[in-house]
C-alpha cells in the first residue's frame, strides 16, 4: 500500500479481532497478517520502519515487571485486596462540607486522587504490554516475547496468591455516596486486549493448556458477574458510551469463552443500543453533552467499531447493520470523520484542547474497512511511534 504500508502494519493490530472460540483468526484478517509477516521475513523495505517500531516498543515490555491488584495500599470495603478498586475519576471532595463528603462531579476534570489507587493505573498498562507482546511474537515467534506474556497474564489472573478476584463491586467509587458503581465497568475494557494477547500467543510453549482453561474460567466467571451483579447490570441499563463498551467486553469476553448464545445476545442488544443512542444527525447526544464532548462523541464510536469487528467472529456483518430509523455505524463514522480530520469545526464544548491522535484508531479502522483515502492520508501524516502508543 505505496509509503503507507509500514504504518499500517501497525493498524493491523486494531483491526483484528481474535476473540474469536477457535482462537484463530478470521479469513481476511488472517491473509492480512500472513502477508505483512511474509514481507517481513522478505525484508520488505516498507515495512521496515513500523516493525522496527513494534519491537523497540516491544523488548521495552520485556522489562515491564509483573503487577497485581494486591499492591494497593488503600483496602476495598471488602478488605480483600484481590478485589479491584477505583475512584470515579470526576469526582472530588464537596467544598460546602467539613469532611469533603459527599463528593460532587466535576465533568472532564480528572481528581488526582485517582492515582493513589494503583489497581486503575496497573490494569491499562499491562494490557497494552501484553498485546504489545503478543503481536511481536506473531511476526517474529521470539519466544522471550510469549514467555513474558504467560508470566504477566497468570500473575494478575491466575495465581492464587496474586490474582484479581472475577468482580468489579468497588470500580469507579465515589467517596461519601458508594463503594462501587456499575460506571466502574469502563476501567475493564482493557481486558478485551489479553484476550487478543493470547491469541497471538497461543502456539508457544509459554502458554500451556492449562493457563488457557484457567484464563478461559476467570472470564466466564467475570462475565456472570457482569451480568447479573448489581453494579454489572446497572452498567448494561447505561445508554452513553458505557454502556456499547460495556456490551464490547460481553461480545469479546463471551466468544473467548465458547458461549456462542451469549455473544449473539450482545450483538442484538448492540444493534438495539446504535438505533436507539444516535440521533437523526448521526450524532450521540449523550456525548454531545460532556464538556469534552468531541473525545467522548469519538470514543463512542470507538466502541461500535469494536463490536463491529467482534461480531465478524460470530458471522455477523455488524458493519453493514442499518436500523429501522436509517441509524448505521456507516452514517456515524461518515458524520464524524470530517471533524477528526479537521475539514468542519467541532462547535461542541470541549473544556480542553482535543488531542487529534485520539482519532488514529478510527483512522486505522475505518481506512481498512472502508478503503477510506481521508483516514489513510491522516495515517501517513502520523509517526509510527504515535500509531503504536494510541493503538496499545
Amino acid at each position: 500500500m505505496k509509503k503507507y504500508f509500514s504504518i499500517l502494519l501497525l493498524c493491523l493490530a486494531y483491526q483484528i479481532s481474535f476473540a474469536q472460540t477457535s482462537l484463530k483468526f478470521n479469513s481476511h484478517d488472517e491473509m492480512s497478517l500472513k502477508k505483512v509477516k511474509a514481507l517481513i521475513s522478505a525484508g520488505d523495505k516498507n515495512m521496515k520502519k513500523g516493525f522496527d517500531e513494534l519491537i523497540k516498543a516491544a523488548d521495552g515490555a520485556l522489562t515491564f515487571r509483573p503487577v497485581s491488584v494486591i499492591e494497593k495500599q488503600n483496602n476495598p470495603p471488602s478488605g480483600d485486596k484481590h478485589d479491584y478498586m477505583s475512584l470515579a475519576p470526576y469526582f472530588w471532595p464537596n467544598p460546602d462540607t467539613k469532611d469533603g463528603l459527599p463528593y460532587i462531579r466535576k465533568d472532564g476534570q480528572v481528581n488526582p486522587e485517582v492515582s493513589d489507587y494503583k489497581d486503575k493505573e496497573y490494569m491499562p498498562k499491562l494490557c497494552a504490554v501484553l498485546e504489545t507482546l503478543g503481536l511481536a511474537y506473531y511476526f517474529t515467534n521470539d519466544e522471550r516475547y510469549a514467555s513474558h506474556a504467560s508470566k504477566l497474564i497468570s500473575v494478575w489472573f491466575i495465581d492464587d496468591a496474586t490474582k484479581m478476584n472475577p468482580n468489579l463491586n468497588f470500580g469507579q467509587a465515589v467517596k461519601g455516596e458508594n463503594d462501587g458503581r456499575g460506571a466502574g465497568l469502563i476501567d475493564t475494557r482493557h481486558l478485551i486486549k489479553v484476550i487478543d494477547a493470547v491469541s497471538f500467543i497461543s502456539s508457544s510453549a509459554a502458554w500451556t493448556s492449562s493457563q488457557d482453561k484457567q484464563l478461559k474460567s476467570w472470564f466466564a466467571q467475570f462475565l456472570n458477574w457482569m451480568q447479573t451483579s448489581k453494579n454489572g447490570t446497572a452498567e448494561l441499563k447505561a445508554t452513553n458510551n458505557h454502556g456499547i463498551w460495556f456490551d464490547a467486553q460481553r461480545l469479546s469476553f463471551a466468544l473467548y469463552t465458547n458461549n456462542t448464545k451469549n455473544a449473539n445476545q450482545v450483538i442484538e442488544s448492540a444493534k438495539k443500543r446504535l438505533e436507539k443512542q444516535m440521533n437523526t444527525d448521526g450524532l450521540f447526544p449523550a456525548e454531545l453533552a460532556r464538556t469534552t464532548s468531541l473525545h467522548y462523541s469519538l470514543f463512542v464510536v470507538e466502541a461500535f467499531l469494536k463490536v463491529a469487528q467482534l461480531s465478524t467472529n460470530a458471522g455477523v456483518d455488524y458493519w453493514s447493520f442499518t436500523a429501522s430509523n436509517g441509524n448505521s455505524l456507516q452514517k456515524a463514522c461518515d458524520i464524524l470523520l470530517p471533524y477528526l480530520i479537521q475539514q468542519k469545526k467541532w462547535t461542541g464544548e470541549q473544556i480542553k484542547p482535543f488531542n487529534y491522535d485520539e482519532a488514529i484508531p478510527f483512522f486505522a479502522a475505518v481506512g481498512n474497512r472502508n478503503n477510506c483515502q481521508n483516514c489513510i492520508d491522516k495515517l501517513a501524516q502520523s509517526n509510527s511511534y504515535k500509531i503504536l502508543q494510541s493503538i496499545y
